[in-house]
């Protein structure tokens, strides 16, 4: 059988992508590479690659999204963690994260994955995003 290799884009439902695509694109250096626009639908679609085009982010904005507040004890989306280097480049981040005026929680020791370090934050429709990185780098 053939085996995953890695993920392709992650796709995200947010309730305004002229406001999320600009915070994409400052706080995690996301680069628009596309965009589409259905009228007949009322479907609007943005492409986001990290650096390196080592992922995409694609946010979606449908026309009836319901505007209540993101919420991980719901089925779907938990949450969506990144990952950096060493733990001096997640200290960096929460830097960044500061720099821009994002709430987040400083750097912790995780109780999930043990040997890793976490900083969580969330974007403007309040979808929880994490930096993690390995304690032993």
């Amino acid at each position: 059988m053939a085996k995953l290799t890695g993920v392709h884009h992650l796709a995200l439902t947010v309730t305004d992508v002229d406001r999320s695509v600009p915070w994409y694109e400052r706080v995690l250096e996301l680069r628009e590479t596309g965009r589409r626009e259905d009228p007949g639908t009322g479907l609007r679609k943005v492409v986001l690659h990290a650096p390196g085009d080592a992922f995409s982010v694609v946010l979606l904005q449908h026309p009836a999204t319901e505007r209540g507040t993101f919420d991980e004890r719901r089925t779907g989306l938990d949450h969506v963690a990144f990952t950096v280097p060493t733990y001096a480049e997640l200290k960096q981040w929460e830097q960044r994260l500061a720099d821009y005026g994002v709430t987040y929680s400083p750097a912790k020791a995780s109780r999930t994955l043990p040997g890793s370090a976490v900083v969580v934050f969330r974007d403007p429709d309040g979808i929880q995003l994490e930096v993690w990185a390995d304690l032993n780098s």
